[in-house]
């Protein structure tokens, strides 16, 4: 893979960084849910999020 130029390495920083923050709001939701069908869609949310950050994060690795 090509190296990164700093615009797409800032670019990569901000989309990792929402991931994160949707992540954690996401998981919040979920938390004080007493719904449960809801409670499983803010979590499955979140976890799309965190894979989506995860897989994100190998650009930087590379």
């Amino acid at each position: 893979m090509a190296n990164l130029n700093q615009v797409e390495l800032q670019n990569l920083r901000h989309l990792i960084g929402a991931h994160e923050t949707s992540y954690q709001k996401l998981n919040t939701y979920a938390s004080q849910t007493v719904d449960p069908e809801i409670k499983q869609v803010f979590t499955k949310a979140a976890q799309d999020a965190l894979n989506t950050k995860q897989k994100l994060m190998t650009f930087l690795n590379n």
